[in-house]
């Protein structure tokens, strides 16, 4: 099972490009993503854990796709912040457990930042963490290489948690696109190679993700996708360079060269990116 779809939905850059020029009255674009799509990665969760109640009005929105899930990020208290406390784990399961019980979290996403490096401290913070998780389907994300290690891994499959496989601008100690499975859910996460504004300290998110990967990499991109696909029960490829929906294009067009098929696209996309009709 591979799942192929944007991180996020809601973006004012992507009226007119995803979404049509002129939409009707009451136009839902998570029940209208859900149609091209069979995942959307939560990215909200990051900054506060939802309401289960929106929660639940979201597994409602996607129910004319039986097959669709979503994957979430973890809050950043426990991952950036690093001062949860038991009320904040409280919070954060209620938010995530009705996706669980319909069967829709496909992954909880633990992401870290560049300066988490793989350290004593770091490594019994991470395991006390993964405990604390344990019920739910965890998908560790690290973006120093120092955790390209063996014993990292094989931790990782003791404790049953994804390696979440990156394709990042690589400066430095940045970590480099991998194929690792080290649980049943596999994960590949792609912002991007805009090299420019990666890490320059005043650009902001949408210069950050603003990139468009091209035939070449899309090529690189489907080699990951089987080669982690063949080794696990579920396979998620989110794709994170978001901005004017080039994370939709960019799906659409890794979807089609795994499955080997012609995917649906919006017409809207098409005009904007012509290319896609290929």
């Amino acid at each position: 099972m591979i799942y192929f779809g944007p991180a996020g939905w809601v973006y004012r850059d992507w009226e007119g490009v995803f979404y049509p020029k002129k939409k009707e009255r009451r136009f839902d674009p998570l029940a209208y993503t859900a149609q091209y799509f069979d995942v959307v990665e939560i990215n909200s969760s990051f900054y506060h854990p939802p309401s289960s109640d929106t929660v639940i009005r979201w597994i409602k929105r996607v129910a004319l796709n039986p097959r669709f899930k979503f994957t979430a990020k973890l809050w950043r208290k426990f991952t950036h912040e690093k001062d949860y406390i038991d009320s904040d784990l409280d919070q954060f399961r209620k938010a995530v457990d009705p996706l669980m019980e319909e069967t829709k979290l496909g992954a909880l996403l633990m992401q870290f930042p560049w300066s988490f490096k793989n350290g004593d401290e770091e490594r019994a913070y991470l395991a006390k963490l993964v405990r604390s998780l344990s019920p739910y389907p965890l998908v560790l994300e690290v973006r120093h290489n120092s955790w390209n290690a063996e014993p990292i891994f094989e931790f990782l499959r003791e404790m049953k948690v994804g390696f979440c496989n990156i394709d990042q601008p690589v400066i430095g100690q940045s970590i480099r696109p991998m194929a690792v499975v080290t649980a049943p859910t596999a994960y590949f996460r792609l912002h991007g190679r805009n090299y420019r504004n990666w890490f320059r300290e005043k650009s902001d998110v949408n210069e950050r993700y603003d990139y468009l990967y091209n035939s070449e990499e899309l090529e690189q991109a489907k080699e990951i996708v089987e080669t982690i696909a063949e080794r696990s029960r579920e396979t998620y490829a989110i794709l994170n360079n978001h901005r004017n929906a080039q994370a939709a294009t960019n799906a659409l067009e890794l979807k089609s060269r795994v499955t080997g098929r012609k995917v649906a696209a919006p017409e809207v996309l098409l005009e904007r990116y012509p290319d896609l009709k290929e």
